[in-house]
């Protein structure tokens, strides 16, 4: 572990490295051990604690990781999921909450990294779960954190995968270090409990495939959040543009994706949409920007600015105004409103994007004005790109992470 710690983190960096901590046995094996690290190169830690609110201790559970952190001189933080619970899927709604407040309370003390205390138990479990048809993701040793927006230049951790849950809870024991037994392990109305069951009774998981690592030369992102790729684009890389570009989180399904990969590795120019982006396929290449459509299907983002506080609008753009009265909506339905030097900068622009770019409008409805022209813009296609397709290595790239901004420079991954 002290390996994989070190191979991805600052030593002797004043940011804290925050440690989630359940109170269970992996995630209080990953903070001691966590803790030895920190103490030898100079770190502080930041234990983060979620309490779901689905068990009567989940309080109690809080307050033994709470006392936990404090005999390790770590500071602790931690948030509460009031729900509301779905009547199917609450393990998955559950986890996007837990990975939302962590994101929140990471970035609150500043920390770029997320120590999670997934092993090799869990990569194991996974696999079976996705061969009884679950949509799981693949559990990796360093990802960008799965919330959008409020993960946003945050990234993942794993450094346990290669461990066994026994072998940390015999270490726990051989330390006289308690920890607590979550029930809903066992519960065989979840996939992973079944999972569990399963491989301790001698059931295999399916052997992985090897994950390599995606190519990305010629994919880049612009100030303006249009996207660009070639046509030869990996599936799994076309797939996480699309959802950059549409700014979710949801990837598009498997058969629309395949579709789409047909028509393209034909020669076919064509225009689609798909997971709330529109792809343009030329011979020249790909063009992936926000479908102005989809606002009609799900509704326009609007939402009102506090000046001098960030707001992410669209889940693509983060601005920040000086000035109070403003909100930014899409340019789709204002068009015609703008002024001449707004129009010119449009002029210049493909016609696909315009649609989806954000506009500011003043409380009295007067304006539109570009959000560009009155706010600083930052566009987060180029970053969550980066993060995104495996660009971000260590630590250290993380520390430029807020000079990702609409200079022009976005990067070509």
């Amino acid at each position: 572990m002290k390996a994989a710690l070190a191979a991805r983190l600052l030593a002797n960096d004043p940011a804290p490295v925050a440690v989630a901590v359940s109170g269970g046995g992996d995630s209080v094996a990953l903070l001691h051990l966590a803790r030895e690290w920190a103490v030898a190169h100079g770190r502080s830690l930041a234990v983060l604690h979620v309490d779901h609110g689905l068990n009567p201790d989940s309080r109690a559970w809080q307050d033994r990781v709470r006392d936990m952190a404090g005999r390790l001189g770590a500071a602790f933080h931690s948030a509460r999921w009031e729900g509301p619970c779905p009547d199917t899927g609450l393990p998955a709604a559950a986890r996007a909450a837990r990975h939302a407040r962590l994101a929140d309370m990471a970035l609150t003390v500043g920390a770029r990294v997320i120590l999670t205390g997934h092993t090799a138990d869990d990569v194991a479990e996974g696999r079976w779960m996705q061969a009884e048809g679950s949509t799981l993701g693949t559990v990796r040793d360093w990802s960008p954190s799965p919330a959008w927006p409020e993960g946003r230049g945050l990234m993942l951790l794993r450094p346990l995968l290669g461990e066994q849950r026994a072998a940390l809870r015999d270490w726990l024991t051989a330390q006289r270090i308690d920890w607590i037994e979550d029930p809903a392990n066992t519960d065989l109305r979840y996939g992973r409990s079944r999972a569990r069951q399963a491989l301790a009774a001698g059931e295999q998981a399916p052997v992985p495939q090897q994950d390599r690592s995606l190519r990305t030369a010629g994919i880049s992102a612009d100030e303006w959040g249009v996207i660009r790729m070639p046509r030869d684009t990996e599936p799994r890389a076309l797939a996480f543009g699309l959802v950059v570009a549409g700014g979710g989180m949801r990837p598009p399904r498997g058969d629309r994706l395949a579709r789409l990969g047909q028509r393209i590795a034909a020669g076919e120019n064509f225009t689609a949409g798909l997971a709330g982006a529109r792809l343009i396929a030329e011979a020249e290449g790909l063009t992936l920007v926000r479908e102005a459509g989809d606002y009609r299907r799900r509704g326009e983002p609007v939402i009102d600015l506090i000046p001098g506080v960030e707001a992410v609008w669209d889940g693509r753009f983060a601005l920040t105004v000086d000035a109070p009265g403003w909100r930014v909506a899409p340019l789709s339905g204002w068009a015609a409103r703008l002024d001449g030097h707004d129009r010119t900068v449009l002029a210049g622009l493909p016609a696909a994007v315009r649609p989806g770019l954000p506009v500011l409008i003043r409380d009295d409805e007067t304006g539109p004005v570009l959000a560009q022209s009155r706010a600083r813009v930052e566009a987060l296609a180029a970053c969550r790109l980066a993060l995104g397709l495996g660009q971000v290595e260590h630590e250290a790239d993380l520390k430029c992470r807020r000079e990702w901004r609409t200079d022009g420079r976005a990067p070509i991954l």
